[in-house]
């Protein structure tokens, strides 16, 4: 019976207990247990282990058994000789009799006699562990195991670490001292081969060494056993209690250097002109760390070059243009990692975009430079990298029409571009800008000073905007100049007006002068002139006399003498009378006055009042022919009045020198224009030698109508009263007025006595319209000055006629008989005429008889 026990406690000696196998204390084949570990039996033959055990012993030699014979006892107890599974020990138990006591094993039976120890349902698993310990043994186990190794470095930081081992299945743990392994630890357990490894040097150390050791346990290595020895009994066997194997290796000294590098962000994206242009710089290291010598980090000098100024955004490159333009240079010395701001030296010349572009050149740094890896340059044209001057719209303005008139739509042409540099753009379009511009009416009638204020008097007519989509001339909207006077344009560009995109672009609110004389309009007064002759009918070698009233001259005209731009007021009205004319056909609206007869030209001052003609010897206005005359009064206009000559076919303008016989005719002058709600009138103006006695006028108005349509004269909105016709003369319809706006077509008709027609105007005649419209806002009425009483007439008889009774009984007689013959004249023709005309389906006019 064989017995085999280890048992290990921290006596130093203990009997042996059975421990993993098969059996009892009779008959038992497995592990004995002894001092905390499992040993086997050496002496087939010998007693059990059951006295004293005494602690193990290193043997390196025992009895006969040789290095091999050791080494793979070594080897089977160190890989299975702690197993836990019988099947395990048992095998392990005779594979150490077949070594140790090989003799006594074979001569016993061998495996084929011990096996039978085991249950037979596990007999062939026992054997088949046994043959596989023995191939295992054969294959592996070596007398004398090692380990090596050594550092091999590709780079500075890269490298490999080569294990060597014996045997070749040996691992163990290997830690690295100034590197890690490719899991990024600086501990791994590891075989032979080779193995990647990487420098971690310490913080801004200048160079470092890597240092690997290895520790491999021996346990199944090498030529020995442990004896654990009972005195007068059983020697028992445990694996060797070798030290680990063990090994080292050093890199050669690597000298390091490392690599900043520089990204940047501008402080302030917009930088007005004239302020610091700074930089942001965050610089980094992005190989090893910053380098310190006794101490003290390299010094780095990196230059940043700031380029500009550009119209646009540069597109970024890896480097700047051919000629990109240099704003300037400046330099940096960096000490560390972090962040810096670059020294404001280059201040910002004009608008434009401004980029920066930084470098570290290593060649520049003198004895530092072999700490630098290599040279850095920053890209160019990062928009992070680029800083804006925004631009300075502004513009000069030129008014279109220097001289307009009250109603008058005028524009403003304004010139813009930037004035402290560029016109900036945006995605290759320059960026718009929106400028206002606002009409002022200038307080008082005299041209503006420049000022850079706005008067608090200036009343701003409207507001215009152009949107000045890069530098060029542009016209401005329309604004209607209601009132005379002088006009002022003032342009501004407010950042608020804007989109707001476009706002951080703009400089500044910019806004021109007040009252700058190119960008001024006068607004010329109209003149309102009205006249009328005292009589209509005035006899050879008598007197005509005139009463004109003239308004809408500036209060203070004539008196403005100029300023170098405005031309000084005219100081004269002229009242020229023309004729003699043979027939008051002549008298037309278009009438040439330059080839027309001059009786006297009279002279009064350019200015607001009613003034007396034909009274005094030196206006003396005294016909010397029969026939028709006019007075035209003619003002030649300044740059605050507008021009003004009344009409060669105004009515009240005329006057007659009878010849032998006058005939009977009626011509009328309508109010031309109204606004709705204010009076206006017609006026007839009836002609002739004879006027049938009981004659009468009745004027009638119609409408309003729409302007462009046919006129329509069917239901009067006014009638006039029986106007009592007993002289040659002027007649005046009376008054009326209307709500609406529109035209208003007049007819006046002349009635005998007996109610017959005698003289009848058309529907919608020339000069028989009055034209109604709304009063514009703020249109001012015009000032009327006060009419005197009419000055005493001259002491003289000859003034209207003959020089005495005789002569005037003579000229009563006279106009009796032209009377009586016109009247069947006309009689007789108006009946002729008035046949032919219903004829025709056509209206009787007494214009058209009269011309006939």
């Amino acid at each position: 019976m064989l017995f085999g026990g280890l048992f290990f406690t921290p006596a130093p000696a203990q009997a042996a207990t059975l421990g993993v196998g098969y059996g009892n204390e009779d008959l038992w084949l497995g592990s004995f247990a002894s001092h905390g570990r499992q040993a086997y039996c050496m002496d087939l033959l010998a007693l059990p282990p059951y006295g004293s055990t005494q602690h193990p012993e290193l043997k390196t030699t025992l009895d006969s058994l040789n290095e091999t014979e050791l080494a793979r006892l070594n080897y089977v107890m160190g890989r299975w000789g702690e197993s836990q599974d019988p099947n395990i020990t048992s095998a392990v138990q005779m594979y150490v009799w077949d070594v140790a006591d090989h003799g006594n094993y074979v001569g016993q039976g061998g495996d084929g006699h011990f096996v039978t120890r085991v249950p037979a349902n596990v007999r062939a698993t026992v054997l088949a562990n046994l043959a596989a310990m023995r191939d295992a043994a054969a294959a592996n186990a070596v007398a004398n195991p090692s380990v090596s190794m050594s550092i091999q470095m590709d780079d500075q930081y890269h490298g490999q670490l080569t294990i060597s081992t014996n045997p070749a299945t040996a691992t163990g743990t290997v830690t690295l001292t100034g590197g890690i392994f490719a899991n990024g630890s600086a501990t791994a357990t590891l075989g032979a081969g080779t193995h990647q490894i990487v420098g971690t040097p310490a913080e801004g150390a200048p160079e470092y060494r890597i240092e690997a050791k290895m520790s491999a346990p021996a346990v199944g290595y090498g030529a020995g056993v442990d004896l654990f020895y009972t005195p007068g009994e059983q020697r028992i066997l445990g694996t060797a209690s070798f030290e680990p194997l063990t090994a080292t290796a050093q890199s050669p000294v690597i000298p390091l250097d490392f690599q900043p590098i520089i990204e940047t962000q501008v402080s302030s994206k917009f930088v007005q002109a004239g302020d610091p242009m700074l930089d942001d710089l965050t610089v980094s290291v992005t190989k090893h760390s910053w380098i310190k010598i006794d101490g003290q980090p390299v010094p780095v000098v990196a230059e940043g070059r700031l380029y500009g100024p550009f119209d646009s955004q540069p597109a970024e490159a890896n480097a700047p243009p051919a000629g990109a333009p240099l704003a300037g240079t400046e330099e940096l010395t960096l000490t560390h990692a972090g962040h810096y701001v670059s020294p404001g030296t280059i201040i910002a010349p004009e608008s434009g975009f401004y980029t920066w572009v930084w470098s570290i050149d290593k060649t520049a740094q003198g004895d530092w430079g072999k700490y630098l890896t290599d040279s850095f340059t920053d890209r160019f044209g990062r928009v992070a990298e680029t800083s804006v001057v925004p631009f300075q719209p502004e513009a000069v303005s030129q008014a279109n029409g220097r001289l307009v008139k009250p109603g008058d739509e005028v524009t403003d042409t304004i010139t813009v571009a930037s004035t402290n540099g560029a016109w900036l753009e945006q995605n290759g379009e320059p960026i718009p800008v929106v400028f206002e511009g606002s009409a002022y009416q200038i307080p008082g009638t005299l041209p503006p000073a420049q000022s850079t204020e706005i008067p608090a008097g200036a009343v701003p007519l409207g507001t215009v905007t152009v949107t000045a989509t890069g530098p060029g001339t542009y016209t401005s909207p329309k604004v209607t100049l209601p009132d005379a006077g002088f006009v002022t344009w003032v342009w501004e560009v407010k950042k608020s007006s804007q989109p707001e995109w476009v706002r951080p672009f703009i400089a500044s609110d910019w806004r021109d002068d007040y009252g700058i004389n190119v960008e001024t309009h006068s607004v010329r007064w109209p003149l309102t002139i009205t006249s009328e002759v005292r009589e209509y009918n005035v006899h050879k070698g008598g007197r005509a006399f005139d009463r004109i009233t003239v308004s809408g001259f500036p209060e203070n005209h004539p008196e403005f003498e100029g300023d170098g731009y405005w031309q000084p007021d005219a100081k004269e009205l002229t009242h020229t009378v023309y004729g003699p004319f043979a027939t008051d056909a002549e008298l037309t609206e278009d009438m040439e006055l330059d080839d027309a007869p001059v009786l006297t030209r009279i002279t009064t001052p350019a200015k607001n009042g009613v003034y007396d003609i034909g009274y005094g010897e030196d206006d003396r206005i005294q016909p010397t022919e029969p026939g028709y005359y006019v007075v035209v009064t003619h003002f030649e206009g300044d740059d605050r009045v507008q021009p003004f000559t009344s009409s060669p076919a105004d009515i009240w303008e005329r006057f007659f020198v009878p010849g032998p016989e006058q005939p009977l005719s009626v011509v009328t002058q309508a109010q031309a224009q109204a606004f709705v709600g204010d009076p206006f009138e017609d006026t007839a103006l009836v002609q002739g030698s004879a006027i049938p006695e009981g004659a009468y006028l009745v004027f009638r108005a119609y409408g309003p109508q729409l302007a462009g349509e046919d006129p329509v004269c069917e239901v009067p909105f006014f009638v006039s009263e029986q106007i009592a016709v007993t002289e040659a003369g002027h007649y005046r319809s009376g008054t009326t007025s209307t709500d609406a706006a529109g035209n208003v077509y007049w007819v006046e008709t002349l009635y005998g006595k007996d109610g017959n027609v005698l003289a009848e105007g058309r529907c919608g005649a020339p000069g028989e319209t009055t034209v109604v419209s709304v009063r514009p806002p703020g249109t001012p009425e015009t000032p009327t000055p006060d009419k005197p009483e009419l000055p005493e007439l001259p002491p003289e008889l000859a003034l209207t006629g003959g020089t005495a009774w005789g002569a005037w009984v003579g000229g009563v007689a006279a106009v009796l008989l032209l009377a009586a013959g016109a009247t069947l004249w006309f009689g007789r023709k108006l009946a002729l005429h008035r046949e032919r005309m219903q004829d025709e389906d056509e209206e009787v006019t007494i214009d058209e008889l009269m011309n006939q």
